[in-house]
């Protein structure tokens, strides 16, 4: 003869709450890594590395000259529109992964930037973008007079 346990219900409450949680989590999860990674284009990293803030855009197939950089005071603008290739009218997709279309992306720097010097390069679909650091804003080593 088998013994079954017995769950109270208590028991029983509290594991149909925890299959509950788990259910949404994955529900929740499955929805939302596709439209986050389609939602923000160009994907960027900005990093500081003591006297400059660097961006760096990856921009594959989007021509440089067709860029729009600008700053305002601290904040980084960068504008574009990326076309994708079309297949001719006989061809059909059977996956399309990559986006079209315009975008935009506006940062802003944790502290102060020199307008004046700020320069972009682009270098096998790879945008940076160097913002220096504005000279009040850099850090400074301050002697105690004894």
């Amino acid at each position: 003869m088998a013994l079954i346990r017995w769950l109270g219900e208590d028991d029983l409450i509290s594991r149909m709450n925890r299959m509950q949680r788990e259910m949404e989590d994955r529900f929740r999860n499955l929805w939302r890594y596709p439209s986050s990674a389609t939602n923000v284009y160009p994907p960027m990293n900005v990093y500081d590395d003591g006297e400059s803030f660097i961006v760096r855009a990856e921009l594959p197939g989007v021509d440089p000259a067709s860029l729009d950089i600008s700053v305002a005071g601290d904040t980084l603008t960068v504008k574009g529109k990326r076309e994708l290739e079309s297949g001719d009218d006989k061809s059909s997709y059977h996956r399309r992964e990559r986006s079209r279309g315009e975008f935009r992306r506006a940062f802003t720097m944790p502290d102060h930037v020199d307008n004046a010097n700020v320069v972009a390069s682009a270098k096998h679909g790879v945008l940076e973008i160097r913002l220096p650091r504005a000279e009040q804003a850099k850090q400074r080593k301050i002697e105690v007079k004894s």
